[in-house]
């Protein structure tokens, strides 16, 4: 399989809404839309794309049909405190407070305007008991 691209796609029903959101307040831009399907792109890294699709739009066989549920989309970000504050004071809900996890994650987890989880992640150093489910080269200092 030769991939060019790889991006989650999520079925939402209020696709302007949820493309709004995406670009106010994780910096990302329309690179495709209408009003039942928007092409998000990151616009300060090209590879990192996000699709929006109204849940029930005609391109989507029946059995799969349905707002998005079971999924949370993960950015690893730089500098999780100083995202927190910014989506805190801009609003939006938090489904998670910021938190220290001992797999190897500072994070927090907030939701967009159709209830999709979106988590926000620091990697920081495991405790030893996670540290050894590492592969050497991915283990967060």
């Amino acid at each position: 399989m030769n991939t060019i691209q790889y991006y989650p796609l999520i079925q939402v029903q209020d696709v302007g809404a949820t493309a709004a959101f995406y670009s106010q307040h994780f910096g990302f831009k329309a690179m495709f839309e209408s009003d039942w399907y928007v092409h998000l792109q990151s616009e300060e890294n090209d590879a990192i794309n996000l699709a929006i699709l109204r849940y029930d739009h005609d391109t989507i066989p029946h059995e799969g049909r349905g707002k998005t549920k079971g999924v949370i989309l993960t950015f690893e970000v730089a500098d999780i405190d100083g995202e927190h504050e910014r989506l805190h004071k801009a609003g939006v809900s938090v489904a998670q407070e910021l938190r220290d996890e001992p797999h190897g994650q500072r994070h927090a987890i907030y939701r967009d305007p159709n209830g999709v989880l979106v988590d926000l992640v620091t990697p920081i150093a495991p405790s030893q008991e996670f540290a050894s489910g590492y592969d050497p080269s991915a283990l967060p200092q």
